[in-house]
């Protein structure tokens, strides 16, 4: 029964998903390291992370900032999947990344980012969450977002 309850809605995510990935394809290549190489990347601070009023918000490139914040937002659609799915691990660390990026977004993104997170936890324990629409709606000015900023 849930199957068939939630298998449109994880269509529609799986599109927005794709849709938001596909608008992040900003290069890469020739990243020049803006700090010395840490010995493990996942665990340092960014030096910026308060200061999100610049144009790529607690990040330090274009590319970062739309790679991030493209990769957390598809991962905030997921959210309530992971948790239908028992995942308490994965479902952790999913919230723990996605606050952490809603912190470091741009400014003129912070609002939309912040409400998208809030709706996607919500989705943990709420699964109308996909069905009523809300966490598209949520995802639908950060996709904008993304397309604006992340597209060339």
């Amino acid at each position: 029964m849930i199957s068939k309850n939630i298998a449109r809605p994880l269509a529609a995510t799986a599109l927005l998903a794709a849709l938001a990935l596909s608008g992040c394809s900003a290069p890469q290549a020739g990243g020049a390291p803006s700090s010395p190489a840490p010995a493990s990347p996942s665990s340092t601070p960014s030096p910026s992370a308060s200061a999100t009023s610049g144009p790529f918000g607690g990040f330090a490139s274009a590319a970062e900032a739309c790679t991030k914040i493209s990769e957390q937002a598809t991962g905030a659609t997921l959210l309530p999947l992971s948790a239908a799915q028992g995942k308490t691990a994965q479902l952790e660390q999913f919230k723990t990344d996605l606050a952490d990026t809603a912190a470091r977004v741009p400014d003129s993104l912070k609002a939309d980012f912040a409400h998208l997170k809030e709706v996607a936890v919500a989705g943990v324990t709420d699964q109308t969450v996909f069905s009523s629409g809300k966490l598209q709606a949520a995802m639908a000015p950060v996709t904008k977002w993304i397309a604006t900023n992340c597209g060339k």
